[in-house]
């Protein structure tokens, strides 16, 4: 208990450091796309939305967006001025990444537990991934497909402290598998957020005609079939791995957005 009391006050006071790093300047580009903000009140501004967050460091995207409107923009000044927002202030997000491609994020209340029991590092490392996984439930995460069933990708936050080579290089490691999986969380018509895999995906789309079909007849790619008699015990192993090694951004581009389009 001392230690994790210990990792969450060690974790507050690097955030505090980090927090502070809002007066970046921006310089307009070119062709400047304009995403948007939206409120806790519901109103919505459009203006340049700036991911804080990158490929090395998506979790960053969960945290905060750096935000100035269109009608602040001062076009005689060489760069201008962003306000960070967090999920506080905010309900929504749309900005354009550095590859023109509109990314939605949304204000969902859900805790990473996965990652915050999964202290692969140990000690005061672990517990400090720990306490950045279990303390954030308000935080933004991105929308893979919006219908009946609306797919987040989310990510999980890794320690900010290692000592010592060998804890440095877990992890290092802890951090790169983290980047590399995001957990993939659904709601159904606005039922509490779970994790999605396999089996939740065979389970949520039974009531649709075309998907259940499709299923059965091992049409889809990413659905591995067996068509094998299993015992319990093998046919529940079995669900474990495929769960675990099972490809979700597939699954969900092929599967979930069928779903979507043909039982609306």
């Amino acid at each position: 208990m001392k230690k994790l009391l210990l990792a969450g006050i060690f974790c507050l006071a690097v955030n505090t450091v980090y927090a502070q790093d809002d007066t970046n300047d921006y310089a307009l580009r070119t062709e400047e796309k304009f995403g948007y903000i939206v409120d806790k009140s519901g109103k919505k501004t459009e203006g340049i939305v700036r991911l804080v967050g990158s490929d090395r460091d998506p979790w960053q995207n969960q945290k905060k967006v750096k935000f100035v409107a269109s009608t602040d923009i001062d076009k005689s000044k060489k760069k201008q001025k962003f306000k960070t927002y967090d999920s506080d202030d905010l309900t929504e997000y749309v900005a354009y990444d550095e590859s023109n491609r509109a990314r939605r994020f949304q204000v969902v209340k859900y805790t990473n537990a996965k990652e915050g029991f999964n202290t692969a590092t140990g000690g005061l490392s672990g517990n400090i991934k720990a306490f950045n996984n279990l303390t954030k439930s308000n935080q933004f995460a991105e929308v893979v497909t919006d219908g009946k069933i609306k797919v987040y990708k989310l990510y999980g936050y890794p320690t900010t402290f290692a000592a010592g080579q060998s804890q440095i290089d877990e992890a290092d490691a802890e951090t790169d598998r983290m980047r590399k999986n995001p957990s993939y969380i659904y709601t159904k018509k606005g039922s509490k957020l779970k994790e999605l895999n396999i089996n939740e995906t065979k389970i949520i789309t039974a009531d649709c005609p075309v998907v259940k079909t499709k299923i059965t007849k091992g049409s889809y790619v990413t659905l591995k079939t067996d068509t094998k008699q299993r015992s319990g015990l093998g046919s529940f192993i079995k669900k474990q791995v495929d769960n675990v090694m099972s490809d979700m951004p597939g699954i969900v581009d092929e599967v979930i957005v069928d779903y979507n389009e043909s039982c609306k």
